[in-house]
């Protein structure tokens, strides 16, 4: 009998001890509370073992990446622009710790721009290193930052995009600690619209709430000792910035801003609440999201509208009634924009003598007239309506 005990104990050492499970990576914030350094993100990526790609490459030769979250043909795909402002660093925390907590397999498509400003959150500056704000460029795509954006709003045709920001103690007029905001411009779709303002008032507001948090919408100025609206200040219209740009391109959508003037720990879970809304919409709402982005994207007929919002009417002048069949550019005007009309998925086709015609009648419609009409606010070139194409 004991060298039957002997026996086994002597084979027993002969089987390996189950190996430990490797400890689940960390960004640089979980570890020190301190925001997470450039190399940190880096070497956390990279232990996520995610599906990577460089989309861009900044001027002082930083990597702008996308991460992907689930399988690359889900029929709903969802974009998260993390910290366009590099001085509003918790939104790019946020999304690096949910992006490892979301399912790698699932029949929904999640997408991170983890570092949206890398060259400004270097230098812990609002705009990038040539000092122009991001979120301005949607439009123009004059930085490699927007540029890298628009080709991943083209490719992926997101069904929502949740963009990430922070206001400041700067902004005493700001009362709340969480604010939302649906893309405004009148040219984006009735159906995308009001799934936006769903987004924002129904998912959005109660995940946030249920957190502790008070919120409101955003852009308003409200007296903080009477509590009353003051003047809305948030550009409502302007088709430039990410908020409204998303709307155009189709996808439903929001603007978050988190109250800054907290601990890093509570601005990043102010901004995990957010995510957390976006996520429950994309769970209750899949169906009506893709019906009415894929009617957005379907070609449409009606006005065009260079100024006004939906809480503010446009100026007649701001109204194009009859828009015209399309837009000619001179052979030196297409080779001045093709890079930026492709990158906003517009197509041309050519003409003889050299000239181009940029149809209305396109996915790109509601972009075209704001980019290529004199009438527009800002337009990347001013080319010749036609009545016929």
């Amino acid at each position: 009998m004991r060298g039957l005990i002997a026996l086994l104990a002597a084979a027993s050492l002969l089987v390996p001890a189950p190996a430990l499970a490797a400890p689940e990576p960390r960004t640089g914030f979980e570890k020190t509370g301190n925001w997470t350094t450039e190399a940190e993100e880096q070497a956390y990526l990279r232990a996520l073992n995610l599906p990577l790609t460089q989309i861009g490459t900044t001027a002082q030769g930083r990597p702008i990446q996308l991460v992907r979250v689930g399988s690359r043909s889900a029929r709903t795909v969802v974009v998260f622009i993390c910290s366009q402002h590099g001085d509003e660093p918790a939104g790019r925390e946020a999304c690096l710790i949910r992006m490892r907590s979301l399912p790698r397999s699932s029949d929904v498509t999640y997408l991170f721009v983890p570092n949206a400003n890398p060259d400004g959150r270097a230098a812990n500056t609002r705009g990038n290193s040539s000092g122009i704000d991001i979120n301005r460029d949607h439009l123009l795509l004059r930085t490699a930052e927007a540029r890298a954006m628009a080709a991943v709003f083209r490719d992926w045709k997101p069904d929502v995009i949740h963009d990430l920001h922070e206001f400041g103690p700067s902004a005493p007029y700001y009362v709340k600690d969480f604010l939302w905001l649906w893309p405004r411009n009148l040219n984006v779709a009735d159906g995308v619209h009001d799934l936006s303002e769903t987004l924002s008032r129904s998912y959005i507001r109660p995940s946030v709430e249920a957190g502790g948090r008070t919120s409101g919408v955003y852009g308003i100025y409200v007296d903080p000792v009477t509590g009353e609206p003051i003047r809305q200040v948030a550009g409502d219209h302007q088709e430039r910035i990410l908020r409204n740009t998303s709307g155009l391109k189709h996808s439903t959508g929001l603007l978050v801003e988190t109250n800054a003037d907290g601990t890093p720990a509570y601005r990043v879970e102010s901004q995990l609440l957010g995510l957390d809304g976006t996520q429950s919409f994309v769970r209750d709402r899949r169906a009506e999201i893709e019906a009415a982005t894929a009617a957005s994207r379907a070609v449409r007929t009606g006005p065009m509208y260079f100024g006004g919002a939906d809480n503010q009417a446009p100026a007649p002048e701001d109204v194009l009634a009859t828009p015209p069949c399309g837009y000619v550019l001179t052979g030196a005007q297409y080779v001045e924009a093709r890079d930026e009309l492709a990158l906003h998925g517009i197509k041309s086709q050519y003409l003889r003598g050299g000239d181009r015609i940029v149809p209305l009648k396109q996915e790109a419609r509601p972009l075209i007239p704001l980019l290529l009409d004199a009438r527009a606010d800002e337009p990347l070139l001013k080319a010749q309506p036609v009545a016929q194409c």
